[in-house]
C-alpha cells in the first residue's frame, strides 16, 4: 500500500515537481473543453472519415453511399468546434500566464479555432454530389442528368478535397502540440501527461493498422462504385495512400472487403 500511495503521490504532482496544482476554473473548463474538442472529438472524426465509408457488415459494392461516416464526421467537427469556442471564451482576456510559451500557446490556439470554423463554414463549398443517387432536377423536380460536382470530379471539388483534407490534417497536427503547450503552462500533473501519451499512442497505432490493412477507401468508389460507367473512376485520387479498386464493369463486379 506505501508503493501505491506514492505512486498515486506521484501522479498527482505537477510536471515541475511543485507541492500543489492551482489553476483558476475557468482555465481548468478551458483545458478540458479544448482536450475534449481538439485532442477526443477532432481525431475520432478524422478516423471515422478515413477508414470507415464503407463499414464492417456492409456488402459493397453491392451496397452503396453509407453516409455512417458523413453523419459522424460532421456530427464530430461541428461539436469540436462548438466546444472550441466555448473553451476560448473561458480565457478571453485572461493574464495570468505569461511568457514565449504562454503566447505561442495562444497564437496556435487562435489559428486553430480559426481553422476549425474555417473547416465548418467551407464544407459549403463542397460543391453538388450529382449520380445516381442525387441527379440534377428542373423546377418540375424531373431529373436531368446525372452531373455534379463530385459525380464529375471537377475543379471545384478537387481543390475542395485538397483544401479540407489538408487543412483538417494541420489542425489535427497544431492541435496536438497545442494542447501540450497549455498543459505546460498550467504545470499539468503528471496522469494527464501520462493519459495523453496513451491517447496519442493509441491512435497512431489504430490509425497504421486500419491503413495497412487497406481501410482508407476512395470516398467516390465508397459512393458510387468501381465502375467504369461512373467518370471519376478515369481521374486521379486525391489524397495519399487511398484505396482505389481498378475500374471494371458491372458485370465484373464481385462483393470485396475494403
Amino acid at each position: 500500500m506505501p508503493m501505491f500511495a506514492d505512486a498515486l503521490q506521484w501522479l498527482v504532482m505537477p510536471i515541475s515537481g511543485a507541492a500543489d496544482h492551482a489553476v483558476s476554473a475557468s482555465v481548468s473548463w478551458h483545458g478540458r473543453t479544448m482536450s475534449v474538442a481538439w485532442g477526443g472529438l477532432v481525431p475520432i472524426a478524422i478516423l471515422v472519415a478515413r477508414f470507415f465509408k464503407v463499414t464492417r457488415r456492409q456488402r459493397w459494392p453491392q451496397e452503396l453511399d453509407n453516409k455512417f461516416w458523413w453523419h459522424v464526421h460532421r456530427g464530430l467537427n461541428y461539436s469540436a468546434v462548438a466546444l472550441a469556442c466555448v473553451g476560448a471564451y473561458l480565457v478571453w482576456g485572461a493574464e495570468a500566464y505569461a511568457g514565449s510559451v504562454r503566447a505561442l500557446h495562444g497564437w496556435l490556439g487562435w489559428s486553430i479555432v480559426d481553422l476549425g470554423v474555417a473547416q465548418a463554414l467551407g464544407g459549403q463549398l463542397r460543391g453538388s454530389k450529382g449520380g445516381p443517387t442525387d441527379p440534377r432536377r428542373d423546377a418540375q423536380d424531373n431529373s436531368i442528368d446525372l452531373r455534379g460536382d463530385h459525380y464529375d470530379m471537377t475543379a471545384r471539388r478537387v481543390w475542395f478535397e485538397r483544401v479540407h483534407k489538408a487543412a483538417g490534417y494541420t489542425a489535427l497536427t497544431l492541435s496536438a502540440i497545442t494542447v501540450l503547450l497549455g498543459m505546460w503552462v498550467a504545470d499539468a500533473p503528471r496522469w494527464m501527461w501520462l493519459g495523453l501519451s496513451i491517447w496519442w499512442s493509441a491512435f497512431v497505432y489504430t490509425f497504421v493498422w486500419l491503413q495497412r490493412h487497406g481501410r482508407c477507401l476512395d470516398t467516390y468508389q465508397a459512393i458510387w462504385g468501381p465502375e467504369l460507367t461512373h467518370p471519376g473512376n478515369a481521374l486521379p485520387v486525391v489524397g495519399v495512400g487511398i484505396q482505389r479498386f481498378p475500374p471494371c464493369h458491372a458485370s465484373e463486379i464481385t462483393q470485396e472487403k475494403p
